[in-house]
Order: C-alpha cells, then structure tokens, then sequence
C-alpha cells in the first residue's frame, strides 16, 4: 500500500495530447501518433502539483542528471528508470571563439559529454524506461547513428531486444558501437526515410516498438531537460537566443516545451529566447518552408551533406518547428559542409572542444548571424554540441 501511495509522486504524468487537434489519450497505454489527425503527441503533467516538490531548494539537493526532473517526466515507478548518468552536462563559456565571431557572452551546452556521446542519450534513457514499464520487450529505431547507438545501449542496459535501422552511410564506428552493445543491426540502402520505412514496417509486422523521432511521446521528454538544465544552469534565467542544429527537430521541441512547463511552475519569468534552426546547405527542408511562408515543409530531394545527423529530408514535427522558430522571432540558417569543418577545426583550436560536423554547423551560424546583425555583441547566445567529434572520426573530417 505505502509504494502505491509514493509512486504518483515520482512523476506528476496526467495524459497524452495531440500537439494539433488537442484530442487528449490516456498515458498508460502505448500510443504513437494521434490517432484522430495523425500528428504528434505530446506528454502533459499536472503542473501545479509538480511544482510543490519540484523546487529550487529540492533540486540543489538531487544528483545532476536528467533523472532529477523526474516530476516532469512520464516514468511512475523510479525502479523502472533505465539510467546510465544521461543529463548534466556543462554549459562552456566560450570567450576565446566567442571575441574571434564578436559575441562577448556565447556558451556551448556540451552534449557530446553523455553516455554514448550524444544528446540522443536523453531521449532514449527516457522513451526506453516508459516503453518498459508499460510492458514493451522488444523495439525498433531508424537512424543516421547516434540514436541508433543510444537505443542500442539503454536496451542493453535494461536487457531488452532492440533492432536498429541504420542508412548504409551511418559512420563505420556507430555501426560498429550498436553492434557491440548487442543490438541488431539493419543497414537500409539509401537515406534516412528508408531506414524509418524499413523500421516501421518490420516492426508492424514483428511486434516491435517503434522509436522513429517524435512517433513516440517519450523521447521529446528527454530531449526537454536541456532546457530545464539551461535555466538551471544560468540561474533561472533563459538565454536571449539557443541555436541548434535540426535534423528530426526534437530538440528544439524540447527546449520549447521545457520553457513553457518552466514558466507555468514560476521557475522562469520573462522573455523566452530566439530560437535559430540550423541545416545543411544540402538537406535544408525546414529552411525552404521558412523561406517560402509556408506551415510545412516539403521533403528535401538529393540529399548531399556529410554531416549524419541533418541528413533528414524529412520530419512529421515540419510544423512544430516552423511554429516555434516563428513564435520566437527566431530564424533558419543553412550551413555549407566546408564551413562545417572549417568551423570544428576553428572551435577546437581556439576552446579545445572536438564537436561533431553538426555542432560545427551551429557555430558557423553564429558567425554569420553576428555579421548580418541578427546577434548583438552582448546577448546571451547558447550553442548546442548535439555530439562528440570523435563519434564521426575526430576532427580530421
């Protein structure tokens, strides 16, 4: 009887909501999209009660990971958290790149320090942990790589079967990584989308959960408390401007959720930040439809950009982003690949930082939106390093 009585107080979970028509699904079953419009869900909590314990005083008192947020997100019972350290990473001052692109006040929130060197360790530590306590035994992902490795590892660490769906030019050591964490390895011929075909239609036929980005409710949970952290980490206070590298887009529908969930329990107050979405020059769909006006965005054709994860010619949350870069008096910016690497190289010779060719497109729109006069010298200006330069081979891309 007392467990029963303690483990609604772990998470404050109250029901699933469509992020388009609002039709509203209980959370103890297992969804993917909404089953009325066919969009994306959403996890909602009862705020007010979540904010009783989740206080500032409470959280200085709890272990500096994800897992410390655990009233905002979906896992009921702390013994079904499947956890290898995920979350807490440093939020880097940047002075020496910083003064060389003109920004005195410009921060890189480190991803690359998760377990599996990505920050799609967040997402997968918490969609596995909901996925198993509703009674899921066996999943599925496609990927260009880190998600793929992440799931491989989470799965392993609670010992369940995971099937990974990789695109043929996945990096050799990420397949190698899945592999060695035990999962089943897939290569699909060709990009992304046939990886997530491949995924989706071996899992309806198999019985197998499937993963793919924002088809599930729980991995955007994760990838929220970058934005918890954030807040945390500037005492409370938000950026001026995030801007992050966008492949699938469920970061920046994370940050976007954490600072609305942040600002409903009084823990941020004021202006929430400008949010800049980064993409390759060669695999740019949410920049056309920036570009265009348009509420959706077209599926990119002839994919050509060596950075894995912006490799995504595609994504069901097309219209989330858009909204939220909008919302935000934020921006779109497409990065060539020689900048990519330029840029890694410049940040690791001037910070000691080795960032994947992704992370590298952030800073390199940094630089450009400096010049065009979108940033001022003196804003609070986040970077995220979604990935370790070494999961891609180091900086001798």
């Amino acid at each position: 009887m007392e467990g029963r009585h303690l483990l609604p107080a772990y998470s404050h979970l109250t029901h699933l909501e469509c992020s388009a028509c609002g039709a509203t699904y209980s959370p103890d079953e297992l969804h993917s999209l909404c089953r009325a419009c066919g969009k994306v869900l959403y996890a909602r909590y009862d705020l007010a009660r979540a904010a009783e314990t989740m206080t500032v005083a409470a959280l200085g008192a709890r272990p500096f990971s994800l897992w410390r947020y655990h009233e905002v997100l979906p896992v009921r019972d702390p013994a079904q958290v499947v956890s290898l350290h995920e979350g807490g990473t440093p939020l880097l001052p940047l002075p020496r790149y910083g003064a060389e692109i003109g920004l005195s006040r410009l921060l890189a929130k480190d991803e690359g320090r998760n377990p599996t060197a990505s920050f799609k360790a967040r997402g997968l530590s918490v969609a596995v942990s909901r996925a198993a306590e509703l009674g899921v035994r066996a999943m599925a992902i496609p990927s260009t790589g880190n998600a793929a490795s992440a799931l491989a590892a989470y799965a392993a660490r609670a010992g369940l079967e995971a099937h990974v769906f990789l695109a043929d030019d996945a990096p050799p050591v990420m397949q190698a990584e899945c592999a060695a964490y035990g999962a089943h390895v897939h290569l699909a011929n060709g990009l992304l989308s046939e990886a997530g075909r491949r995924s989706r239609s071996e899992s309806g036929e198999r019985g197998w959960f499937d993963l793919s980005t924002l088809r599930e409710p729980y991995r955007v949970e994760g990838k929220k408390t970058m934005g918890y952290e954030v807040a945390e980490q500037l005492g409370w206070e938000l950026p001026d401007v995030i801007i992050y590298p966008t492949g699938g887009g469920t970061g920046i529908l994370g940050l976007w959720k954490a600072f609305g969930e942040l600002e409903a329990m009084g823990l941020v107050r004021g202006d929430w930040p400008r949010i800049v979405s980064v993409q390759a020059e060669g695999c740019a769909p949410i920049a056309r439809a920036f570009a265009e006006n348009a509420d959706h965005a077209r599926p990119w054709e002839n994919v050509r950009t060596f950075a894995p994860g912006l490799r995504a010619p595609a994504t069901i949350g097309d219209y989330l982003i858009l909204q939220i870069v909008r919302e935000s008096r934020g921006t779109v910016v497409t990065v060539g690949d020689d900048e990519m690497r330029e840029t890694r190289h410049a940040v690791a010779r001037a910070e000691g930082l080795d960032v994947s060719y992704e992370s590298g497109a952030t800073y390199a729109a940094a630089r450009k939106l400096h010049a065009t006069g979108f940033l001022q010298g003196d804003e609070t200006v986040v970077v995220f390093n979604t990935a370790s330069g070494l999961k891609q081979g180091g900086t001798e891309g």
